[in-house]
């Protein structure tokens, strides 16, 4: 098989994994310290793809930031509530997913920005920016939508962000800028390389989550999965509608549909109850399919 064709398998090498992890959760909750390094990876291989040009390039639009941010707080935790009423879901489970939809943006949807063909640059833009909003944002929609505010970390999250994305992401460009044409060969294999990191993180993370995923219901289960995959649409829909080109859509859609469920666990099992927690914790399982599936088909478009 070419790089290319295991690259494009994607969706099936995570629903494998995932399998596997629900089967022997056991070698993969042993590998939880593995992630941070594995993004690491993740993000220096992003980073040997890009220049300095492609942020200064995002630099110029402050307006796609701007609109991918207030997109991604608006509609997702309105999303969740909306969804939560329409379904008949539990006061606990409502406010895990409002505190699912008011989270900013994860590292996640860096990655399969990358892998998707999107905007990097742009997706990493937008994940900082929402992460630093996150600090008054996240609490005041909360409060709105659950009737309960809640602290959020925005400074740890956000030196998070700076070791696990901005270093890593930064040492891949300066290695770009000094050795690019050296690299064409190790370039063709950086998908790949990503694609084996990502699909083990998904493994953890379904590891990790095990016995949350065997108690969620059927109606919290929906309730997650059409609140990510309207999440999705909106966020190419709308900028879609508004005459913006392909590329760009997709990343906006990649940023809204894909939330830090990370940081909604461990808030609803701080602040509201296990119970809470259930919704972040089928997020983060979820998303991670969805967008590995979004990636492989935007991914052969972009090619073809």
């Amino acid at each position: 098989m070419t790089t290319k064709t295991l690259t494009s398998l994607f969706p099936l090498w995570a629903i494998g994994v995932s399998a596997l992890a629900w089967l022997w959760p056991g070698p993969f909750v042993q590998s939880r310290p593995a992630i941070v390094s594995l993004l690491g990876v993740i993000m220096l291989s992003m980073g040997m793809t890009l220049t300095y040009r492609d942020f200064l390039e995002v630099a110029r639009r402050p307006r796609t930031v701007a609109a991918g941010v207030m997109l991604q707080y608006f509609f997702m935790p309105l999303s969740a509530w909306l969804i939560s009423m329409l379904l008949h879901l539990s006061p606990a489970l409502t406010a895990g997913m409002v505190l699912v939809g008011a989270c900013p943006g994860g590292t996640a949807s860096n990655v399969i920005s990358f892998l998707a063909g999107g905007n990097v640059a742009l997706s990493i833009t937008l994940t900082a920016c929402s992460t630093l909003l996150s600090v008054g944002a996240t609490p005041l929609l909360t409060l709105l939508y659950a009737g309960q505010t809640v602290p959020v970390p925005a400074a740890n999250m956000f030196l998070s962000i700076l070791k696990i994305v901005i270093v890593p992401v930064t040492a891949g460009i300066a290695i770009n800028t000094l050795a690019g044409p050296r690299l064409k060969p190790l370039k063709k294999i950086l998908p790949l390389i990503s694609v084996g990191a990502i699909v083990f993180i998904i493994g953890i993370v379904v590891a990790l989550n095990h016995h949350n995923l065997a108690t969620i219901g059927v109606a919290a289960a929906a309730a997650v999965i059409l609140h990510n995959l309207s999440g999705l649409a909106a966020g190419y829909l709308i900028p879609r509608a508004a005459g913006w080109d392909t590329r760009t859509c997709r990343t906006i859609a990649i940023e809204v549909g894909m939330q830090n469920s990370g940081l909604a666990v461990a808030l609803a099992l701080k602040y509201f109850s296990a119970a809470a927690a259930l919704p972040g914790a089928v997020f983060s399982l979820w998303h991670n399919l969805s967008g590995s599936m979004l990636a492989s088909v935007w991914s052969k478009k972009s090619r073809a």
